[in-house]
């Protein structure tokens, strides 16, 4: 089996693999002996926040790695309450991380009430251009808040990730970024351990089809659709399973049957109230 993963080419010429892992709600320790595991197996890419309170843990096993820094891509999240202070937020983060600098750096919500996001984002682009952060996109933003920061500074994230899986599949945001050459990144791509999802007929006619677990189907129909996805685990046997996804496709009738299962289910908060 290859595990030659796909990479995808950002707007701004920079490469990301286009399988990742995420880390949300993991302890430090956790964190560490996942990201440890990862690359061990192949990962390139991993997800982590400030907010997450695990940076040091993705820092830690960076520092132990094998891996060279240049084949890495690590992101991490601006807070909403650090939105007035980018630069602050990105400088503890990276001195949490271990790095000199981050691939990628996400304002995690817009935060429309606060109205700093604007802002926040002409402190990323200063911040790119110090040569601290690599590439710059946004988490959680909706068409009115991807129109407001082209309107007003006229450089669009390179990423928009959301919360996206078979249940909240998000088309019509997904078809405005693709118009606007941001790549949107899955987030719950799993819908938090495949409640409602994995015991969907279609998921399991398509497990046994090509011998895969139902969380396969759903990695590999994440990446069919062209999305970057971030898979979240710290248990070694899923972290593995979730990447072993190269060897096969989903051909267009079987992506357009999982399309069916969406049903608007939004699992985590509206970005518009928090």
């Amino acid at each position: 089996m290859t595990t030659q993963q796909p990479i995808i080419k950002l707007h701004d010429g920079n490469l990301m693999p286009q399988l990742g892992l995420g880390v949300w709600q993991a302890s430090i320790s956790e964190t560490t002996n996942a990201v440890t595991k990862a690359l061990e197996i192949g990962y390139r890419s991993i997800d982590t926040a400030a907010i997450y309170k695990n940076e040091e843990g993705v820092g830690a096993a960076l520092q132990s790695a094998s891996v060279p820094r240049e084949q890495l891509f690590i992101t991490t999240k601006l807070w909403n309450d650090d939105q007035g202070d980018p630069q602050a937020a990105l400088e503890t983060s990276l001195e949490k991380l271990k790095l000199d600098y981050v691939d990628l750096y996400l304002i995690h919500w817009p935060k429309p009430q606060q109205d700093q996001y604007v802002d926040a984002w002409r402190g990323l682009i200063k911040l790119r251009e110090q040569g601290l952060i690599k590439s710059i996109g946004v988490c959680n933003f909706h068409i009115p808040h991807l129109q407001r920061l082209l309107d007003e500074t006229s450089i669009a994230p390179v990423i928009n990730q959301i919360e996206l899986h078979p249940l909240l599949q998000q088309r019509q945001l997904r078809a405005w970024n693709a118009t606007h050459h941001i790549a949107t990144e899955s987030w719950s791509p799993l819908a938090q351990g495949g409640e409602g999802v994995f015991d969907q007929q279609v998921i399991k006619h398509l497990a046994d089809k090509y011998e895969k677990t139902p969380a396969q189907i759903v990695v590999r129909w994440h990446l069919d659709s062209g999305l970057i996805v971030i898979p979240k685990s710290v248990t070694p046997s899923r972290i593995r399973e979730n990447f072993e996804v190269f060897d096969f496709k989903l051909d267009k009738d079987e992506l357009s049957e999982i399309a069916k299962l969406d049903i608007g289910n939004r699992l985590g908060p509206d970005p518009e109230s928090l």
